[in-house]
């Protein structure tokens, strides 16, 4: 099964700390906005600025006008919040980060620098150091039936006991544009996923994801 150490370098998100409590990393989901209170107890003063109701923005982070931004949330140093995006509570956006024009977030941790750059939905989500999710891609957090989410690699399965469970990324995985990626989906680091692509189960680390059919092991440069 996948193990939080194994997807993310704890080192690249303020969050680190807190995740590395959770054996895998959709246990930490339901501890988001505590984290965001407890770790902004630490934020030192000269960096960032209280905004109230639990919103705490770096100075030198960038966000536009015609934002949403409800709280508990931290935007981090040098991060990017691009117009039109809506923070929906229990976000943490890392170092570096981009959130997109008319981007979503909702209980979600970004590792630093990673990018949601375009028209993306990410809910319950976990995304790694540097991963990037192109144009229109989404984490769909929610099975038709409503049923709790179960993590499926290959023939083993892992129940979450969570109704909403979206993608777990691992560090520098790479999405392509119009992707969807079904409730419990996880990436592994440095793994890339064909545009238009519907994403569910495992797939490992240092792949390609084609199709569900044809997962390509990364050549070696």
């Amino acid at each position: 099964m996948v193990y939080t150490n194994e997807l993310f370098d704890l080192s690249k998100s303020i969050a680190g700390g807190c995740l590395s409590l959770h054996a895998h990393p959709w246990d930490a989901l339901s501890k988001i906005g505590e984290y965001i209170i407890q770790l902004a107890k630490t934020l030192p003063e000269e960096l960032f600025e209280d905004k109230g109701e639990n919103v705490w923005i770096a100075k030198s982070a960038k966000v536009y006008p015609n934002t949403v931004i409800i709280g508990p949330c931290i935007i981090d140093e040098g991060a990017e919040v691009r117009p039109g995006a809506f923070i929906r509570g229990n976000v943490l956006v890392g170092k570096r980060a981009v959130v997109g024009n008319s981007t979503e977030l909702k209980n979600v941790i970004l590792f630093d620098e990673v990018q949601v750059p375009h028209y993306n939905y990410v809910g319950d989500s976990i995304l790694g150091h540097g991963a990037h999710m192109g144009a229109g891609a989404i984490t769909s957090n929610v099975k038709g039936d409503k049923s709790p989410v179960v993590i499926k690699c290959g023939e083993e399965l892992c129940k979450t006991g969570r109704k909403k469970c979206g993608a777990m990324l691992g560090d520098h995985a790479e999405i392509g544009c119009g992707c969807v990626l079904n409730p419990g989906t996880v990436i592994g680091k440095d793994t890339q996923v064909y545009p238009l692509s519907s994403v569910r189960g495992v797939v490992p680390a240092r792949h390609i994801y084609k199709t569900a059919n044809d997962i390509v092991e990364k050549r070696s440069v």
